[in-house]
């Protein structure tokens, strides 16, 4: 992975846990990889708003059905699989 793939990534993971601590009401800082929403205070609304605001914020559409959230599609199980499944659908909308 090159510096600015890298560089790129880390700004995804930023706006992704901007949008996550929002809803949680938290500082971004107060977020680590290992934590999963339901611990944050964030309930099945906020879930849905967290992914309306990281389908606007980067122009993605993220394949999430909130009537189904156990099915595979966009894993939302931690903070940091939220982020890696971003980082997944921005590389592959640039590609």
């Amino acid at each position: 992975m090159g510096l600015d793939t890298m560089q790129g990534n880390n700004l995804i993971a930023e706006r992704v846990m901007r949008i996550i601590a929002e809803q949680a009401l938290m500082e971004p800082s107060e977020l680590y990889p290992e934590q999963r929403l339901v611990d944050l205070g964030i309930d099945s609304l906020g879930l849905v708003e967290c992914i309306f605001s990281i389908e606007e914020a980067f122009g993605i559409t993220v394949p999430f059905n909130a009537n189904t959230p156990d099915q595979p599609g966009f894993d939302i199980s931690s903070v940091g699989a939220i982020i890696a499944e971003v980082e997944k659908l921005v590389a592959r909308q640039a590609a």
